[in-house]
């Protein structure tokens, strides 16, 4: 009985310490940063990154765009986007070092990153450092 009662405290205590460690996510605002702080010099729009790719193949640097979607599971990816109905922006994040909310669909972000063109298809995806909700 005691092994049953010492196991039992042992899975409480470890299911709380991970409970505990689980990282607050801040709700989307204006001026939040999310992972690397970052501010609004020199962003470019998203056109501007898609004509960039076109030409150098990948892209260092910030841009500006609105997101379409963040990963249900714990806001571990984001999509934007795109110009022209072009296929959406995928955003995921430097090592999962950081994750957004949920509440962060229809706001306008600046990201900040490596962009690289992954197909012919023009599929563009982010490994973002930072991301700071506009409006």
């Amino acid at each position: 009985m005691k092994k049953i009662i010492m196991l039992a405290s042992c899975m409480f205590g470890l299911s709380a310490l991970s409970y505990a460690q689980q990282p607050t996510i801040k709700p989307a605002k204006a001026g939040v940063n999310y992972g690397k702080s970052i501010t609004n010099k020199n962003v470019i729009s998203v056109k501007s990154l898609e004509n960039n790719l076109a030409q150098n193949g990948s892209f260092l640097g910030k841009f500006e765009g609105k997101v379409l979607k963040v990963c249900k599971m714990k806001g571990c990816y984001l999509t934007l986007q795109a110009a022209d109905n072009a296929e959406p922006i995928t955003v995921r994040f430097t090592d999962y070092a950081f994750f957004v909310p949920q509440d962060l669909v229809g706001k306008t972000v600046i990201v900040e990153g490596r962009a690289k063109q992954k197909d012919p298809q023009a599929e563009i995806s982010v490994t973002a450092d930072g991301v700071l909700v506009v409006k």
